[in-house]
């Protein structure tokens, strides 16, 4: 099972305040033992316009990095990232 998610906020504050209440801060504790893979990328756009999902994987690889998990698999431990499905 493979889960992307691609969020885009007004500015860092409103980002910032969504993580720090709420269920995600309630169920990112649990990241770690829900996952065996994990990353996390933050970035500015020069538009309003989403990056599409090939591009949101270049930025991850590039720019990303991987979030702690109890149970990595190997592809976790060796940084790697797997591109979006089409």
């Amino acid at each position: 099972m493979t889960f992307w998610t691609l969020s885009a906020w007004a500015d860092e504050a409103a980002m910032k305040a969504f993580m720090l209440s709420g269920v995600h801060r309630k169920s990112m504790p649990k990241l770690m033992e829900w996952c065996d893979e994990a990353s996390v990328g933050h970035w500015l756009q020069e538009t309003a316009d989403l990056p599409d999902w090939k591009e949101a994987h270049r930025r991850m690889v590039e720019e990303g990095r991987m979030s702690k998990v109890r149970y990595p698999s190997a592809a976790q431990v060796a940084k790697q990232i797997a591109g979006p499905r089409d």
